[in-house]
């Protein structure tokens, strides 16, 4: 189907560099490391799964028929691996390459949340504004009920402002004027549920939120996101004008009907074009989520901008709660998980596999687009073909289920504050022989009020004997994060499992303590979500 296959494995991409933090702070007695990665062949590890992906991506595009895919893994702020295939024109079969630029239709709408936080940082609005401020045409709308809010900038920016899911409608909408987008607003917009009430997914409400960035910043939208956004990042194929694009390098967009490919239409730019007008090569789009990966996790070295960190990573939570699926796969005995909702600009899932996935697809006439990513993990995949609505869920997903068998698509590792390693080393002693005077000066003062000392004492002497005594701490501590942590302590016949949280206070002392008896064979690892 596509007889020609151009794969490249490139490394040292991005500009963005992986992360080297310094120490972060943790408000309770010092500093803790970032979380971070232990396998120092993490990147090796995980290119391996790279052969097996490039293969599970041409069969895909052979099976859905489209006619040119480009594709990327991410690992650590950097485009790891490129893969392409197929035709960005049909007639003349000019092949994809890593510079074709694609539509990436809907993926801009965190382009659009970007620009909104960084006048937020600036303090030119306030996400809770109403969006009437900025956009006059607004003050007129007839909202559903006499108690409804206003729509703010945080209601458009998790798809809560009340407008309906407009999908079809908002695909052709792109080369509206600011004009006739205007005309719209002043005619009024219908609710299909009061502002703030639930999540419905609204390509207008990103339309009106470039109309903000515009208001506010003096700018056209697609001057300030290209001057402000795109060229700090060196994202200098992105555009919102497909016409400026050399045509040698622009993928053209085509719909299968009656078994026939169908050439779609370039639409120009317009009013809507901060909702799904970007076109971007694999390259720059490699950047994007390079730097949306970048800003885990938290640390104490210096911003490099064009978005704080802090801001990128608040993009990533979930504002909108839009739902939660499980099912049961009888015939391999597991339970997928799918729950999550809406961020700025991104969708932000929790699966039985991953804790955080952050994501957007982008679907026009003629193109399908998607990045995904994993926050926790480091590694993301990019991925855009040149077919109406191409559909990357399933095949990304395999591509992650691949990397997942290398062994090496592991979390980061959350560090122990310094309070924590000496609550732990403390904690050891008493488990090990009970100190009265040790245990007053390691505990929180609801310690032994939840459970009194005595209580407390026995009930630890009781399972110290029960393993046999002469019972030392084995192994590190896994910390879930800087705070609260768990260890094994092995004893003469058995083992104990002990775990700790250490109270808001300075110095942090002890609030929770459970020691419990722990299988040999058991691992010291965190729970995992689905069990």
């Amino acid at each position: 189907m596509i007889p020609r296959i151009l794969l490249a494995t490139l490394c040292a991409f991005l500009a963005l560099p992986p992360s080297t933090a310094s120490a972060q702070s943790t408000g309770a007695g010092g500093a803790a490391s970032p979380a971070g990665f232990a396998d120092p062949d993490r990147l090796a590890r995980l290119s391996a799964a790279f052969p097996e992906i490039d293969r599970v991506m041409r069969e895909f595009a052979e099976r859905s028929r489209v006619p040119g895919i480009a594709y990327g893994i991410v690992i650590d702020g950097r485009l790891a691996h490129v893969g392409t295939a197929g035709y960005r024109e049909l007639p003349s079969r000019a092949p994809v390459d890593t510079g074709t630029v694609f539509r990436i239709a809907s993926m801009t709408k965190s382009f659009t949340a970007a620009a909104i936080l960084q006048l937020r940082d600036a303090g030119m609005l306030s996400l809770d504004d109403p969006a009437e401020r900025y956009v006059p045409e607004l003050a007129g709308l007839r909202y559903p009920t006499a108690d409804a809010p206003k729509i703010t900038i945080r209601h458009l920016l998790s798809h809560s402002a009340g407008f309906p899911e407009d999908n079809p409608w908002g695909d052709q909408q792109l080369a509206a004027t600011d004009a006739e987008m205007s005309a719209m607003m002043r005619g009024g917009i219908p609710f299909s549920t009061a502002p703030g009430s639930g999540y419905e997914y609204s390509n207008f409400g990103f339309a009106i939120l470039g109309r903000i960035v515009a208001n506010v910043s003096g700018m056209p939208y697609p001057r300030y996101v290209t001057e402000r956004v795109l060229l700090p990042l060196g994202m200098t194929s992105t555009t919102l004008e497909a016409s400026a694009v050399p045509p040698h390098r622009l993928a053209h967009g085509y719909r299968l009907r009656d078994g026939e490919w169908i050439e779609e239409p370039q639409l120009p730019d317009g009013a809507f074009g901060p909702m799904g007008g970007m076109l971007t090569s694999i390259a720059d789009l490699g950047r994007w989520v390079g730097f949306m990966l970048d800003a885990f996790p938290s640390r104490d070295e210096a911003e490099r901008g064009p978005l704080r960190r802090a801001s990128v990573r608040e993009m990533q939570q979930v504002w909108r709660y839009s739902g939660a699926s499980a099912a049961r796969d009888t015939a391999a005995g597991t339970v997928t998980l799918s729950a999550g909702g809406y961020g700025y600009g991104l969708g932000i899932r929790q699966t039985c596999l991953f804790r955080t996935v952050v994501s957007h697809s982008g679907g026009l006439p003629g193109f399908g687009s998607l990045m995904r990513w994993l926050p926790e993990h480091g590694v993301g995949i990019v991925a855009m073909g040149n077919l109406t609505y191409t559909g990357w869920g399933g095949v990304t997903e395999q591509a992650l289920g691949i990397l997942s068998r290398t062994g090496a698509l592991t979390a980061r590792a959350p560090q122990p504050a310094p309070i924590l390693l000496r609550r732990q080393e403390q904690v050891s002693r008493l488990v090990a022989r009970w100190d009265d005077a040790l245990a007053d000066s390691l505990a929180a003062m609801n310690l032994f009020l939840d459970e009194p000392k005595e209580r407390r004492r026995a009930a630890m002497d009781r399972l110290v004997a029960q393993a046999g005594g002469d019972c030392r701490a084995d192994g590190p501590i896994v910390a879930e994060n800087a705070l609260r942590g768990s260890w094994r302590m092995r004893c003469r016949s058995g083992d104990l499992g002990v775990s700790i949280t250490l109270a808001p206070t300075e110095p942090a002392g002890v609030q929770f303590l459970e020691v419990r008896p722990l299988p040999r064979d058991e691992r010291m690892t965190p729970a995992p979500v689905c069990r």
